[in-house]
């Protein structure tokens, strides 16, 4: 066994007390290194500097904000944050293990009585139908678990075990929940399932979209955002260097286009 495998096996179950960084109100949340070793760091902002920069960018005072594949919430709370009280925030994260520390941390800050929106944790998939799937739990990170119906990403390092989980698509969230503004989603490879069933959201509801895409879903996914009236992005550049995409990049970032 190498040393990062060693690494990844030691950080089993661990779970570490961080704080966002200050632009995100300092919030207190719980990670854990077994979502990657990367959180092993206390700067939060050096574990994934373009998701803080993408919170900063997409979520205001008000924004009421999906995060499809919430993994520990370093997007969810930091869109909490910027929300403030007046917004929501909905965390949705199939694997329970996962799911479970978003809850620790979501009580944590409401205990706290910190001005930040509340956040409702949902343990579920999103995919293009309601049903039962299973999650492969990955022998790696976390982060990498993926649906069994997709091939996930080379970070798994295969299977660890596999979960039960519920599936559901957007639209059925729509009546329970209230409508996003912001909608973030990284479902390890079912991005085009996810969007296939979000016909009422991305018709009428019209959020602004951040989006991964796997290089197999790309032409699939560009297509399908476009035909619902989005102008597309690659969000990893800055804002005054973008231009309108056909096929969606890596991290892409959908726009409605006015009627």
């Amino acid at each position: 066994m190498n040393l990062r495998r060693w690494a990844e096996h030691f950080s089993r179950g661990i779970v570490l007390r961080r704080r966002l960084p200050a632009e995100f109100r300092k919030l207190p949340i719980y990670v854990s290194p077994e979502a990657g070793l990367r959180y092993w760091r206390w700067d939060l902002r050096k574990v994934d500097a373009m998701l803080c920069r993408m919170a900063q960018e997409l979520v205001t005072t008000g924004s009421i904000v999906w995060d499809v594949g919430a993994n520990v919430g370093l997007f969810t709370f930091s869109a909490a944050a910027l929300a403030s009280p007046s917004g929501s925030v909905l965390a949705i994260e199939p694997d329970l293990w996962m799911a479970q520390l978003l809850t620790k941390s979501a009580r944590r800050i409401q205990r706290n009585g910190t001005e930040a929106a509340p956040v409702a944790v949902l343990a579920a998939a999103v995919s293009e139908a309601n049903g039962i799937s299973q999650l492969q739990i990955a022998e790696r990170a976390r982060a990498a678990n993926h649906l069994v119906e997709t091939d996930g990403s080379s970070q798994s390092g295969g299977s660890r075990s596999l979960q039960q989980t519920v599936t559901l698509t957007l639209d059925f969230l729509l009546e329970h929940f209230p409508s996003p503004t912001v909608l973030k989603v990284d479902a390890e490879g079912a991005e085009l399932k996810a969007l296939r069933g979000a016909s009422k959201l991305l018709r009428v509801v019209r959020p602004v979209i951040w989006c991964e895409v796997s290089p197999e879903n790309a032409v699939s996914v560009g297509e399908l955002l476009r035909e619902a009236g989005y102008q597309i992005y690659a969000a990893a550049l800055p804002p005054d260097k973008r231009t309108p995409l056909q096929r969606a990049s890596w991290d892409t970032l959908a726009v409605p286009m006015q009627s």
